[in-house]
């Protein structure tokens, strides 16, 4: 099982959430790839700790869904497949498109200007052909929108999701999905509707923000 050196070790956490902070980025990102057994005493050694937050540590992967453990065999990366892709994306834009809704009668004028700096920010990664910091601040963007929504099961549900579907950018594509203009004109039309105050407009255009990708990245993947 191949397991990089080169990894930055975050201090003054515990080590089991360092260990689940490092296992849950190599699952996203590909360095452990889908179906590969996980040895929780290679894990450990690499990690530089004891076995029991090794342990604790894929238990709580396994709730999120990134491995399966199978008691007396062994434990693997879970597997993922095309089809998943439109499930994971029509969920968070059912889920985006309610924030959206409940943020047109929250939002306030600073956090207004605060969605239009990130979709600056987007724009300009875009342009200088950096998609994933394109991805990073289209995240930033869509999780703002979610913490004025004041919904905290939107919320976890959708930070759930989100690292799934990062997870299908990096393993299938290995780079997130080239962003284009037509998400920033969506964001800008988003925070039109957010200022008119009008839920069902900014429900709307949330929707297609993420139901347009879902289907560009549907047709990259090629399985």
């Amino acid at each position: 099982m191949p397991i990089p050196s080169d990894f930055s070790k975050p201090t003054r956490i515990s080590a089991k959430e360092r260990a689940f902070s490092q296992i849950q980025r190599w699952v996203i990102d590909g360095t452990l790839q889908p179906d590969e057994k996980l040895v929780d005493a290679e894990l450990a050694e690499a990690l530089g700790v004891s076995r029991t937050p090794i342990r604790e540590a894929l238990q709580l992967l396994e709730v999120q869904g990134l491995v399966e453990m199978h008691p007396g065999k062994d434990t693997r990366v879970k597997s993922i497949k095309k089809e998943d892709i439109l499930k994971m994306y029509s969920t968070l834009a059912a889920l985006h498109a309610l924030a959206a809704e409940s943020a047109a009668k929250l939002i306030v004028p600073e956090l207004t200007e605060q969605l239009k700096g990130f979709n600056a920010q987007f724009a300009e990664a875009i342009e200088a052909g950096q998609p994933y910091q394109a991805m990073e601040v289209d995240e930033q963007f869509h999780n703002a929108i979610v913490d004025i929504a004041d919904n905290p099961y939107v919320a976890s549900f959708s930070s759930s999701l989100q690292i799934h579907i990062r997870r299908f950018k990096y393993v299938f594509l290995k780079q997130p999905i080239t962003a284009t203009y037509a998400s920033v004109h969506e964001h800008t039309a988003i925070i039109e509707a957010l200022e008119r105050r009008d839920p069902e407009a900014a429900s709307s255009m949330m929707k297609q923000n993420l139901l347009r990708p879902m289907g560009e990245l549907y047709e990259l993947i090629k399985i």
